[in-house]
């Protein structure tokens, strides 16, 4: 895993979810930007209660950038096209807007 820092916007709203023992954590999907112009999906995960608080108060389409671990993928469309994707394990979640006042 790499610790990575990932900035974009947030596809759809963040789930939470409970796993085994009533852990609860959050989902999201995040949609970065390359240097090239090209999008790179993010498939978020976060645990912590601070990091699943924050993304659970944003909206789809809001700006967020997200501090963690990464794991590079890859995946094929339709068309057999392959397309970069990345897996992150979020331990800090920034976000420009109040989270007081969602």
């Amino acid at each position: 895993m790499i610790d990575g820092l990932v900035s974009g916007r947030l596809v759809g709203v963040a789930e939470q979810r409970e796993g085994k023992n009533a852990t609860r954590f959050a989902v999201a999907k995040v949609r970065a930007t390359a240097g090239d112009g090209d999008t790179v999906v993010v498939n978020v995960i976060a645990f912590s209660a601070d990091a699943c608080a924050a993304l659970l108060a944003l909206d789809d389409g809001d700006a967020v950038a997200l501090a963690g671990g990464l794991t590079p993928k890859v995946w094929s469309d339709k068309q057999g096209n392959t397309k970069p994707a990345l897996d992150m394990v979020a331990t800090k979640v920034l976000t420009a807007y109040p989270l007081n006042d969602r």
